[in-house]
């Protein structure tokens, strides 16, 4: 990308982070401490944009320079999961690898011939929610029925599995890091 494009994509987001916050060329002049005249001919393109000025105005705005100058692209924005299938369940990860919010995102499709050996217990919480079919839950000594268009969140200190029930089904599942270790184990790089 050159410098020039860089400039540009860094202008648009200034110029738009700004009107978000419903300010003034005016009120983002006195938070940065740059006049109004200044802030214009950056938006605009009439001035360079020096790093000097760019700190203070990230600042101003609530982000960072490398949030202001990161290039525009397709490949931090569409994930392309590849699906991994085992005896009675695919799976797809939603997620890029090392997530900055320290879950892993996924959707399953789990079948009633999904063979599980034990039920799982690890720190944490999970939470799915059912895209279609019926979720048969089993939380300790409880079975729990979770259908279409509801969603489960539960402590994972309970012994628990999640099985299809009566047919297969397909869910979008949450796990924080403890989850991710336990449930899809040699599945991330180690971070």
């Amino acid at each position: 990308m050159t410098q020039e494009i860089v400039e540009n994509v860094v202008r648009q987001r200034i110029r738009s982070l700004r009107v978000a916050r419903g300010w003034t060329l005016d009120v983002l002049a006195a938070r940065c401490f740059l006049s109004a005249s200044t802030l214009s001919r950056i938006e605009t393109g009439h001035r360079r944009i020096a790093l000097d000025q760019l700190v203070p105005i990230a600042h101003a705005l609530g982000t960072t320079i490398d949030r202001l100058v990161e290039p525009d692209g397709d490949d931090d924005v569409v994930i392309r999961p590849e699906p991994e299938t085992m005896a009675g369940s695919t799976l797809w990860i939603l997620s890029r690898e090392r997530d900055r919010r320290g879950v892993t995102i996924a959707k399953m499709r789990i079948t009633p011939n999904r063979v599980i050996s034990e039920t799982k217990v690890h720190p944490g919480y999970e939470w799915f929610t059912v895209l279609s079919g019926t979720v048969q839950l089993r939380l300790g000594e409880r079975t729990i029925l979770v259908r279409e268009g509801q969603a489960a969140e539960f402590s994972t200190m309970t012994p628990h599995t999640i099985e299809a029930y009566e047919g297969p089904v397909e869910i979008l599942t949450i796990f924080d890091h403890d989850g991710e270790r336990a449930h899809l184990p040699g599945h991330r790089h180690p971070q």
